[in-house]
């Protein structure tokens, strides 16, 4: 092999170009939330919660950049906790992204009939996304709520006791509704972190979806 075409292997791999999609209020939220640690990389799980909400849902190199920048962390430094958590989303989800549990318990009660069936209603397969970028569909680790199998969680709502024959229903929904989406996820898990800020609504849930009795996402 000649030497041009190898002598830039070993080269890194060039920085992702920096974006700065943070609002003043995120960046209000990031300060507020890393002042209650001693350092401020102990605040990297929810700035990307932060960023996946201001980048539409998911992280972009430019995200993690932006992150990295925020903290004074190295870009390397936050893609290694990105990419260790399924929780967050690396690539561009549906508007709605269907994860549903295949645990053994939500297994036992029909889960992969569910799965099967929303494949065939939604025309992919299990880690695609309509094409109209409406659904993404996933399998998801124990989301522990057994006693209502078959559990999915779309965005910052779980559907429970799914069969066959009801998730059309729930896609039915869905369709028409403007929540549960991985933006207000994100925004439901800030607003956790900040003190007070829950109570006043966030994701795709108002303050009088959030007191007791639980709402839909216990």
């Amino acid at each position: 092999m000649a030497e041009s075409e190898t002598s830039n292997i070993r080269e890194p791999l060039p920085a992702p170009a920096k974006e700065r999609r943070f609002s003043a209020q995120a960046i209000a939220e990031l300060e507020e939330i890393a002042s209650h640690y001693p350092e401020r990389k102990a605040a990297c799980l929810p700035a990307l919660w932060i960023a996946q909400r201001e980048y539409e849902g998911y992280l972009p190199p430019p995200a993690i950049q932006e992150v990295a920048d925020r903290l004074g962390l190295s870009y390397a430094e936050v893609e290694g906790v990105a990419t260790f958590y399924t929780m967050y989303n690396l690539r561009k989800r549906g508007r709605h992204h269907l994860e549903v549990c295949t645990c053994l318990t939500c297994a036992v009660k029909g889960a992969y009939e569910v799965v099967h069936r929303l494949e065939k209603e939604l025309g992919i397969h299990v880690g695609q996304t309509t094409a109209d970028g409406e659904f993404t569909l996933s399998e998801a680790e124990c989301l522990d709520f057994c006693g209502a199998a078959t559990v999915m969680q779309v965005g910052d709502k779980y559907f429970t006791q799914l069969t066959p024959e009801n998730v059309k229903q729930v896609i039915d929904q869905l369709r028409n509704s403007a929540d549960y989406t991985p933006t207000k996820l994100a925004d439901s898990l800030v607003k956790l972190l900040i003190p007070g800020s829950s109570e006043t609504g966030g994701g795709s849930f108002a303050p009088k979806d959030l007191v007791n009795p639980a709402g839909p996402m216990l």
